[in-house]
């Protein structure tokens, strides 16, 4: 198990799952996190019951934790909770706008009694601006950002699929956290840090914007086509497809000679280069479409092989479920042993590991006792 933030404390004040997510990785990583729920639990504990009878969202998002339930409507409940703080060095927060404020823990006062505290502030749309007082969760800030307007297909946004604007916005946190962890060491003092799931969405649309922006007009939806790249997309063959992608002139040029056997293709001036290309999607469709037809799909991976050309498969859950690539690791949970996708990140000579998935205020009797006034 990984010890790189061995010997921190972070107090997670937290629900649902961006906030999870950034201290989630801070565990992964060594940290000891408490997470601070309500009397109930993160409402994200009853989102469904399908991993041996825990949500799938909490059990991916909250192993290596300790839970304590408080409420903090209770006077000695915020004073524990206070306690905490005062020998805590990050404080991560979630709730809704101005929630922790009024129960006296804004992030600004928590800094000022404690220097080297750093405090990390997730919202939805951040701490000022017309939008800050508005709840936002994920379907509605890929609506708000732009985000689902680019998705899908050409009759209709779409949604992604997962919750992309929580889980950037919990990167961006983690990414923010280790920083001022770094800078603390230098100087010594904290760091207050805001994170939004809108900002973090903006970050990731920026070049549907540039191109609103600069070119007067955003992406069109092209379903698992590319907007700007071309070819670049999901083809069929005789007995199924290949999604493949052309990035620059060589590959251009490998795919006529190698895997359309028609190197003439390359100079056709319709197609000569990826703006080209772009202009004249339907006719280079027709091209491809042609060839692609009269092969099956182990002859046409054949051909994309030889020309060194990038292709993959149109994958299931249930493909990914069983793909040779995948990494998994076993957690324990309050539902029993539960295989959880390895974290991405790979560390020369060291193992993957993680913590267990607590139960609701499983550790909160020895947290009451450690920090006991």
């Amino acid at each position: 198990m990984r010890e790189t933030l061995k010997g921190l404390l972070v107090i997670a004040v937290e629900q649902a799952v961006a906030a999870p997510y950034c201290s989630s990785r801070l565990a992964d990583a060594g940290a000891r996190v408490i997470k601070v729920e309500r009397p109930e639990g993160d409402f994200a504990r009853g989102y469904d019951r399908v991993v041996g009878g825990e949500s799938a969202y909490f059990v991916w998002l909250n192993r290596g934790k300790e839970s304590i339930a408080l409420n903090l409507k209770d006077s000695a409940d915020r004073d524990l909770l206070a306690r905490m703080v005062g020998k805590a060095d990050v404080f991560i927060q979630n709730l809704a706008p101005g929630a922790t404020g009024r129960l006296g823990f804004a992030s600004e006062a928590l800094r000022d009694r404690h220097r080297a505290l750093i405090t990390c502030d997730i919202s939805g749309y951040g701490e000022d601006g017309p939008y800050a007082e508005m709840k936002a969760y994920d379907l509605l800030v890929q609506a708000e950002s732009g985000l689902a307007s680019v998705t899908g297909r050409p009759e209709g946004p779409g949604r992604v699929g997962v919750s992309v604007c929580d889980v950037g916005a919990g990167m961006y946190a983690q990414a923010a956290i280790l920083e001022a962890l770094i800078e603390r060491g230098r100087t010594g003092l904290g760091k207050g840090i805001q994170v939004s799931l809108f900002d973090a969405m903006a970050d990731w649309m920026t070049v549907p914007l540039l191109h609103q922006v600069y070119g007067g007009q955003a992406p069109a939806r092209v379903g698992l086509a590319h907007p700007s790249i071309a070819p670049y997309g999901a083809y069929g063959a005789k007995d199924g497809e290949v999604v493949l992608s052309i990035q620059n002139q060589r590959e251009w040029r490998n795919f006529c000679a190698e895997v359309l056997e028609q190197p003439g293709l390359a100079d056709d001036e319709r197609f000569h280069d990826n703006p080209a290309r772009v202009a004249n999607r339907p006719a280079l469709g027709a091209e491809i479409d042609a060839v692609f037809g009269a092969l099956s799909r182990a002859q046409l991976i054949e051909r994309l092989r030889r020309g060194a050309i990038a292709y993959g498969a149109v994958n299931t859950v249930a493909d990914l479920a069983q793909h040779p690539q995948l990494r998994r690791l076993a957690a324990d949970s309050p539902g029993g042993p539960v295989e959880l996708v390895a974290p991405a990140a790979r560390f020369a000579d060291e193992g993957a590991e993680v913590r267990p998935v607590p139960a609701l205020d499983e550790h909160g009797a020895a947290i009451r006792v450690e920090f006991a006034g």
